[in-house]
């Protein structure tokens, strides 16, 4: 035990030493490498970012909502993941507990248990819930194939909004009424995707689904939520402009949408989203709508360098596109994509990183201790206007 806390030690002067060397100093706070030592049994989340120092309180003081996507069962079943989350978000979103797949055990049945957790727990936490999602081409159930057909898609598709929206009127913040419409390399009218929805009802599936999700829960901000639209690469930022096409389109047609999901899957290797994600935020306050950043999460497995080398670049993604972000007045809800690298899905065989190291993507690690990428996130937070 004292071995391997003088390592935990060594490695976070090491990190702190390595902040100061990049230019990122200011996300570490003073005694960094001591406040993260367990205690060898009690408490493992330290002084400094619990209660006033909460990511939650942060985000409070400036008038916005910060959270995570979170797992029923964890919620249930681990202490110490359950209170992480009551103690650092003020807004949740079931993992994959509102997706069709969890849902839907068959075409008459619905299984709202996992849904039903998340918001209970919320409710006794004080905290706001997005639903993710009503529509979208992925997690479907096993049956869906063999019986949802061109003849009964648009029936499906409405009455599973009307049930699901239904039930959680008034409940929810926001949801994700259409997630992933949008990919131009199908090489599609207008960018959409390919998709069962698209083939079996076509371009007005999403409407609707928006329609019919306004008539089931007047209060839930509509949103429509995407990936791989914050870089300026060519490919981005051609996969953004459809997703502005396609807002204006709804916008001109008097469908209701409120926001637009920036999911944020963002790499450490890559270049910085900049001027075009700038730019489409502000277009889309032009036109009255919100922007959320729904699903953060900062992948490393490209990165070369030791562990506390590779955090240090991850936190200074988070400092820098949550600064960007969080500086524009309709940019008011971040959440990452989980909270604790233990059960994020960058893992395994098909993300991990070579020689099975874990990455390390999100604000708190998978012993639950805060990661640099925790403080630069309250670092961004805090960089934001206060509003009155």
């Amino acid at each position: 035990m004292a071995a391997e806390r003088r390592s935990r030690r060594e490695f976070l002067k090491r990190a702190t030493t390595a902040a100061a060397a990049g230019g990122l100093a200011d996300l570490l706070p003073a005694g960094y490498g001591e406040a993260r030592e367990s205690d060898g049994g009690g408490a493992r989340t330290p002084a400094d970012v619990a209660g006033k120092h909460s990511m939650r309180a942060h985000a409070a003081a400036h008038g916005m909502l910060v959270g995570c996507a979170v797992i029923p069962e964890k919620l249930t079943g681990e202490q110490e993941y359950a209170n992480l989350v009551a103690e650092q978000a003020s807004i949740l979103v079931p993992e994959n507990a509102l997706k069709w797949a969890a849902l839907r055990p068959a075409p008459d049945r619905y299984d709202f248990r996992g849904a039903d957790i998340i918001l209970v727990f919320a409710q006794a936490h004080g905290q706001k819930v997005r639903g993710h999602n009503l529509c979208w081409h992925e997690a479907l159930p096993a049956w869906f194939a063999s019986t949802v057909t061109r003849e009964n898609a648009a029936q499906f598709l409405t009455e599973h909004i009307q049930t699901v929206a239904g039930r959680y009127a008034g409940k929810l913040q926001a949801w994700d009424v259409v997630n992933e419409a949008i990919d131009p390399k199908s090489g599609l009218p207008d960018g959409l995707r390919k998709s069962p929805w698209l083939e079996m009802i076509g371009p007005d599936y999403i409407e609707l689904a928006f329609r019919t999700a306004r008539k089931a829960d007047a209060t839930a901000l509509l949103t429509y939520n995407d990936y791989s639209i914050e870089l300026d690469s060519p490919d981005q930022t051609e996969k953004r402009e459809a997703v502005l096409a396609l807002v204006k389109r709804m916008k001109a047609n008097g469908a209701p949408i409120d926001a637009v999901g920036v999911q944020s899957h963002l790499d450490a290797s890559a270049e910085l989203p900049g001027a075009g994600l700038q730019k489409f935020v502000r277009e889309l306050a032009a036109m009255g709508l919100q922007v959320f950043v729904t699903e953060m999460d900062v992948n490393d497995r490209k990165l070369q360098g030791n562990a506390e080398e590779r955090d240090l670049a991850v936190a200074g993604v988070y400092r820098n596109y949550l600064t960007m972000m969080l500086a524009e007045p309709n940019v008011n809800v971040a959440l990452t994509w989980g909270i604790t690298d233990r059960y994020t899905w960058l893992k395994g065989a098909k993300y991990g990183r070579a020689h099975g190291e874990p990455e390390r993507p999100l604000p708190f690690d998978a012993d639950y201790l805060p990661t640099p990428a925790f403080f630069a996130e309250r670092t961004a937070i805090d960089s934001r206007r206060k509003t009155a």
